[in-house]
């Protein structure tokens, strides 16, 4: 737990998975609010209680809460806090937080077909319960607030909201101006990337592009004024100037690779997946899988490459000059 300022704290709640701890911010103003909510678990429920009352508060005190995005390790104990009225979130967070099954049925077939034509076979298909699993540490509850760019915080009014899609297709941040203090959950990390995941559209839209989305919001964060960043995993840093094009850089390296791959012979996105990630593509098949997507869909928008259906499967080609 640390007191970053006379209205900004930082609690530290363990998680079950590779990420580590998440920090989550309890911010004073007009409104006592909790900014994320940690995994829900039973170790994170008492360190967060822990550290609530080492400043001087029990969970009853928090009259609000306020998601940056709605994976597990954010959402997972907003059932614990009987004041919190209010939910504000992207208006999708609610989709998750409700347990929609209309949408979770469409998430399901979106990556069954998608996956399908990215030639990954079916042995090696995500299995129904892997979405089960990742809600099981989720909070249920209703979404009361929808938040959009540009909005104040409610009960907080000197913080905006800063739309930043990319990791999270309901990724929102907030930046306080008059100081440029920054609350920017998973967007920017001082010590990793995020992984920009694959989403199925909400609607009947093309399919997000999140890397793309990734990098713009990255850019766009170099012309906000952020003088510290309060992420939601790893250090508090303020060297914004200095990340921003590292990240860039080194995506840019790994897009590289998977050019370099495909000037050799037109490859499906699964092959790729194989070479870049030999390791891991069987264990962490979703999240290697959104990372070769994510660097084919920079090649493409570059005009690297192109794909094209062949036998109902993607396949990829380097465009040569």
């Amino acid at each position: 737990m640390k007191v970053l300022d006379k209205t900004i704290s930082q609690l530290t709640i363990p998680t079950p998975f590779a990420v580590g701890d998440v920090h989550v911010y309890l911010l004073k103003g007009d409104t006592l609010s909790l900014i994320d909510a940690g995994v829900k678990t039973k170790e994170g429920w008492e360190a967060l209680k822990i550290q609530l009352n080492e400043l001087g508060y029990r969970p009853n005190d928090i009259e609000q809460i306020i998601l940056t995005h709605h994976h597990p390790d954010h959402t997972g104990l907003i059932e614990g806090f009987p004041r919190a009225e209010t939910i504000a979130a992207h208006e999708n967070v609610g989709l998750w937080l409700r347990r929609d099954a209309e949408f979770f049925a469409r998430y399901e077939h979106f990556f069954e077909t998608f996956l399908k034509a990215c030639g990954v076979p079916a042995q090696l298909m995500p299995s129904t319960t892997e979405l089960q699993g990742s809600i099981n540490y989720t909070g249920k509850g209703n979404l009361t607030h929808k938040l959009e760019e540009g909005d104040p915080l409610p009960g907080h009014a000197d913080w905006k909201v800063i739309e930043t899609k990319g990791h999270a297709q309901t990724h929102l941040s907030f930046l306080r101006s008059s100081d440029g203090a920054f609350i920017g959950g998973d967007h920017l990390l001082q010590h990793i990337s995020p992984n920009p995941l694959l989403e199925p559209p909400i609607r009947n839209e093309g399919r997000p592009k999140p890397m793309l989305q990734y990098r713009a919001n990255l850019i766009k964060c170099r012309s906000l004024g952020i003088q510290t960043v309060y992420p939601g995993h790893g250090d508090i840093f303020s060297d914004v100037d200095r990340i921003v094009p590292l990240r860039l850089k080194r995506q840019e390296e790994r897009a590289n690779k998977v050019y370099r791959l495909l000037l050799t012979h037109p490859q499906t996105p699964f092959e790729l997946c194989k070479q870049v990630f030999p390791k891991q593509y069987e264990q962490q098949l979703s999240l290697t899988m959104s990372e070769t997507i994510g660097q084919l869909d920079y090649l493409e928008n570059e005009g690297l490459i192109r794909k094209k259906l062949q036998d109902d499967i993607f396949v990829y080609e380097a465009v040569k000059y």
